[in-house]
């Protein structure tokens, strides 16, 4: 099991939007976010960032696995008019780099 942390940031005046959409998340999104090994996914926002922790089998292979899928494709073209950067689903990174823990 891996867990990776990402981070996003909203445009500016979207964060009720971003927080509404997330409220209820579609059936069919669920399921394929599972299907492609999500075990839980987090999410915090400050401001205008937001930050991700997703436990996943295979994060890369999730990736994989959601960039064309019927159910992520509409999902990540809501998120594109929320957020800063859109994501593009390459499947090339990595998250964010692990600085410290307390074991």
């Amino acid at each position: 099991m891996e867990q990776i942390a990402l981070h996003a940031r909203l445009k500016p005046g979207k964060e009720a939007e971003y927080e509404r959409v997330h409220a209820t998340i579609p059936a069919d999104l669920d399921d394929a976010l599972r299907a492609a090994g999500v075990h839980a996914w987090r999410i915090w926002r400050d401001g205008l960032d937001l930050f991700h922790l997703v436990e996943v089998e295979d994060y890369r292979a999730m990736r994989r696995a959601l960039a064309d899928d019927p159910a992520n494709v509409p999902w990540q073209a809501r998120m594109a008019g929320l957020l800063d950067v859109q994501d593009s689903y390459a499947g090339d990174d990595h998250g964010l780099g692990l600085v410290w823990e307390l074991p």
